[in-house]
């Protein structure tokens, strides 16, 4: 059997795996950036290109689940090479999920531009940006195959649950103090809970990029520090990427 290090065909299909989860991750980081921005201007034309950019992602995942039965098929990968191509697979469906949850967040936007502001908004950019240094990285950590870089981002899930759990609070405050400011602060929980679950599939990431590099789980538990549930959530489903049409 002919090795794959000598077959050059193989390694440029390789490369172009690594080159469609980076230009994958580049989308959905400047889609969250994008969907932030618009909530922080009140932008709703910004926000509707975000919803409409969703699109580029996906295509991409769907060239990564094409090129990763070729290489099943075709190649036998094994050892470290089949650790590569399974984790493309798994972090393109995280950051494809990174990107519908971006979208839904634009998608509030527009909504919430209906409505007078409300100061808790301001929780929803530091939420966002946080979620981008997450995403940027552990695309950097993916690229140099750094898998202390990557347990620096998974690490920080815990920062983002924070930053959750806290605005949480002060949106129901705000509802509680005020009636008016139910409408508002519905669209800003729903828009807290998708960066939350940013920061998750960001997590699955690092966790997948540090099983590509060393062969094995990470063995650590990972730290939540969502203290929500313990209060009224708003329906996780009725903003779940899964159940968007769009």
């Amino acid at each position: 059997m002919v090795s794959e290090h000598i077959i050059k065909s193989y390694d440029q299909e390789l490369q172009r795996l690594d080159n469609i989860i980076a230009e994958m991750g580049g989308l959905a980081e400047s889609q969250l950036a994008a969907a932030i921005d618009a909530v922080s201007k009140r932008d709703s034309e910004l926000a509707a290109r975000v919803v409409k950019g969703d699109s580029r992602v996906d295509n991409l995942e769907r060239d990564v689940e094409g090129l990763v039965v070729r290489l099943l098929a075709l190649r036998q990968p094994m050892a470290r090479d089949l650790r590569q191509i399974i984790a493309a697979l798994k972090i393109a469906s995280d950051l494809e999920r990174i990107a519908d949850y971006a979208g839904n967040v634009a998608k509030r936007a527009i909504a919430l531009n209906q409505t007078p502001p409300v100061r808790p908004a301001g929780g929803i950019p530091r939420m966002g940006r946080l979620g981008g240094i997450m995403i940027k990285d552990v695309l950097d950590a993916f690229v140099e195959r750094d898998a202390e870089k990557a347990l620096a981002v998974w690490l920080r899930d815990e920062e983002m649950d924070d930053l959750y759990t806290s605005l949480f609070r002060e949106l129901l405050t705000y509802m509680i103090e005020d009636p008016r400011n139910i409408t508002s602060c519905t669209h800003l929980l729903f828009m807290a809970k998708n960066l939350e679950r940013i920061g998750d599939h960001t997590t699955n990431i690092a966790e997948t990029l540090y099983f590509l590099v060393h062969g094995t789980p990470l063995a650590q538990v990972r730290p939540k520090r969502d203290r929500t549930s313990l209060a009224y959530t708003p329906d996780a489903t009725a903003d779940d990427p899964e159940d968007d049409e769009a």
